[in-house]
């Protein structure tokens, strides 16, 4: 790809913010009131400081260490090159993989209703037809065409939001909101806010370009609480445009087009159709940024031997730049055409805030060494949390769908053994150790 011209901060930004503001407030809006009803404000608040927590370590983390590697860079700098920092590069790389396709199905999920069509059969077409768009935007314009292309799109839809923001609150009804603080309550706002964790986990594609980056060790920072605070402002606001507009009960009812229906009071069809075209925008944003992130990390990844790589691709160099956009494309394409993945987006949460996991307890032991800045006792406490945070996530799983509780538990398991037996065997072989990878391999 290419990396001449190097993203901007507000590029950075529009990155971040692009795949945080993306498919998850759009599509799991009406689980999210169902969970915590009107306490749905706080739910936004509290996963917002559950993203300060991590992006703290990832911000003084990214000021040091500079790689499209991102956490696992992280992580290989504290613990080295194991069979653990393998499995969680697989798994870091599957989260993009299966972000992406779900992506593409929710795409199609708005794009179909939007234009009158309801044959199932077209959502194959328009679900190829949107990761080899992206694809090939990723391709022929690199870094700083997706970096412009983040920016403009991301301020259309946050123009949208917002447009949606004030018709909301003209048609405000305060007895709508009555927010409920006893124990159930709160075991509403908790158990949402390991739900909308998943809505804050863009920051962290940030690191994932780091290498692009104009100036990064000031950029990534600035740019991770930047876009933290901006993403938790506009959720918040929508939260109390919508349960402010229309009756708990109906966002339930119609939980699946949850803002297109509190879009209405005010806006009318018009509104269904305004919000609908943001969710289109917002996916498309989520989409691009992500496959962006997801191939810099499958390169960066594959050059440091972590993701099994064939010998014969190492050797053609000038393929291999594009190679991993090329693999996370086309899994993409396999999981969104033959897997049901939108069953797997807490999956996905738990993946993320089991890497989370690491990078605090790297930051924290790179501290001890003094190679990198920050509090010990603060990164300690926040890795209490999202350790809390973790498992919060599985007991809502076992608790809603047991079969998606053991599909995790599953995945972590198969990484872990495809990646031992990758360091046991494949590794070792003479056709591999010429190729140098920058690992202490056991």
């Amino acid at each position: 790809m290419k990396t001449n011209r190097k993203l901007t901060l507000l590029q950075t930004i529009a990155l971040s913010v692009g795949t945080m503001i993306g498919a998850s407030i759009f599509s799991i809006f009406g689980v999210g009131v169902k969970v915590a009803g009107y306490n749905l404000p706080f739910a936004f608040i509290l996963s917002g400081i559950y993203a300060m927590m991590v992006g703290y370590s990832y911000a003084n983390l990214g000021t040091e260490i500079v790689s499209n590697a991102g956490p696992i860079a992280f992580i290989e700098k504290a613990i080295g090159g194991g069979a653990t920092t393998g499995t969680l590069s697989i798994l870091m790389w599957l989260s993009y993989v299966t972000s992406i396709a779900l992506f593409a199905i929710s795409f199609s999920g708005y794009f179909l209703p939007l234009m009158g069509i309801h044959n199932t059969s077209s959502q194959t077409f328009i679900i190829v037809g949107i990761i080899s768009l992206f694809g090939a935007l990723n391709f022929f314009g690199g870094s700083h065409a997706v970096g412009k292309f983040e920016f403009w799109i991301v301020l259309t839809k946050i123009f949208i939001l917002l447009i949606f923001i004030i018709a909301g609150f003209t048609v405000f009804h305060p007895e709508y909101l009555s927010f409920n603080f006893s124990p159930k309550g709160i075991e509403g706002i908790l158990n949402a806010s390991v739900i909308f964790f998943l809505s804050y986990m863009g920051f962290g594609l940030i690191t994932n370009a780091s290498e692009n980056i104009e100036n990064p060790k000031k950029t990534v920072p600035k740019a991770i609480y930047i876009s933290i605070v901006v993403v938790l402002t506009i959720y918040i606001l929508v939260s109390l445009s919508a349960l402010g507009a229309v009756p708990v009960y109906k966002i339930i009812k119609y939980e699946e087009n949850a803002l297109a229906i509190a879009a209405e009071p005010a806006l009318g069809k018009l509104g269904f159709v305004l919000l609908s075209f943001g969710a289109l925008i917002s996916i498309s944003s989520a989409l691009n940024a992500t496959l962006y992130s997801g191939a810099n990390a499958a390169y960066a990844l594959m050059k440091k031997g972590y993701i099994p790589t064939p010998a014969k691709q190492l050797k053609r160099e000038w393929m291999s730049e594009h190679f991993g956009l090329y693999l996370t494309c086309s899994l993409s394409l396999i999981f969104s055409l033959f897997f049901n993945v939108t069953s797997v987006a807490s999956i996905i949460s738990l993946i993320t805030t089991s890497i989370y996991i690491f990078v605090l307890y790297s930051h924290l032991k790179l501290i001890e060494d003094k190679k990198v800045p920050g509090k010990k006792g603060l990164v300690f406490f926040n890795l209490m949390v999202i350790t809390f945070v973790a498992i919060e996530i599985l007991k809502y799983q076992f608790s809603v769908d047991s079969k998606t509780f053991f599909i995790s538990i599953g995945i972590f398991l198969a990484c872990f053994l495809v990646e031992t037996f990758y360091y046991g065997k494949f590794r070792k072989i003479s056709i591999f150790k010429k190729f140098k990878f920058p690992l202490n391999i056991p």
